[in-house]
């Protein structure tokens, strides 16, 4: 057996096709189907079977999944162990946050960094699912909630003020129930943010129009007309087309948190860059 093979064989059944599994390891749907057979017939078993075009494990595919599964494990620890020893301001650094963060609030701080280091070569992630910094799907991560995997060393890093917004030549005034007034929030994965309550509390005869994970898909949408958001400050305040109005009370204020495995504490280039990170943003 190629204990390779277990990495494909993971992908496929976490992906569910070998089309996301091949995208996942940067690898061809043959190389995938190749190395999966492989390893059932290495094994003498088979591991996983299509079910309407999408892979389910069979029961001793099921079994080696556990197995696989904590070898994938040490292998990662140790890499992780290797990498956090790494004293060289150089190498690759992976970072994860929401995409209006990563435009508004990172990217001066990574500009300043790379000017600094520029033998640190820095992959930004913007996306809303929670990349695995046990995996090493990323080596530091920024997000609006506390983080809750044990082996992860986070800090809480700032306080960050949202505000409600229209479109700057928005023609009437928000009615004191906004009665009439359309309203742009985060889509139903995110229903439960505190401000999407506290903007339907403060306006309840408004009625929602419009839907979206994406922060700036929301403020774009607020500067064409569409309707109300609450936005973070940081990008509300710098779109010149959005126009920031009172309803008599803040919108509720959120904390940014920042977060690495403990294993890549010691990393120099991953500590240089919290290090301004920190310094810039930290309040």
């Amino acid at each position: 057996m190629d204990w390779s093979d277990l990495r494909i064989f993971l992908a496929i059944a976490r992906e569910g096709t070998l089309g996301a599994a091949a995208r996942k390891l940067g690898q061809t749907q043959p190389t995938m189907g190749r190395r999966l057979q492989a390893l059932e017939q290495a094994l003498g078993h088979r591991l996983l079977h299509r079910v309407k075009g999408e892979f389910v494990l069979t029961n001793e595919g099921a079994l080696v999944l556990g197995h696989a599964e904590r070898v994938e494990e040490e292998v990662l620890a140790f890499q992780r162990q290797l990498a956090g020893k790494g004293q060289q301001l150089d190498g690759m650094l992976r970072i994860t946050s929401a995409d209006w963060f990563a435009e508004y609030v990172l990217a001066p701080v990574i500009a300043q960094f790379s000017a600094r280091y520029p033998g640190v070569s820095i992959e930004l992630l913007t996306d809303s699912r929670m990349f695995s910094m046990s995996r090493r799907e990323a080596d530091l991560a920024f997000r609006i909630q506390p983080f809750d995997e044990p082996d992860v060393v986070s800090r809480r890093l700032l306080r960050m003020p949202y505000g409600v917004y229209v479109a700057a030549d928005h023609p009437h005034p928000v009615a004191g129930d906004g009665k009439g007034a359309s309203l742009l929030v985060m889509n139903f994965a995110f229903c439960g943010m505190p401000e999407v309550a506290w903007l339907q509390r403060i306006l309840p005869n408004a009625h929602i129009v419009f839907r979206s994970n994406s922060r700036a898909v929301q403020a774009r949408m607020c500067a064409s007309g569409r309707g109300i958001a609450v936005l973070p400050r940081p990008l509300g305040d710098a779109i010149e087309q959005l126009h920031r109005i009172d309803l008599g009370e803040e919108p509720p204020v959120r904390d940014i948190w920042v977060g690495y495995h403990r294993d890549m504490r010691q990393l120099a280039r991953l500590r240089a860059l919290l290090d301004m990170a920190v310094g810039q943003l930290a309040k």
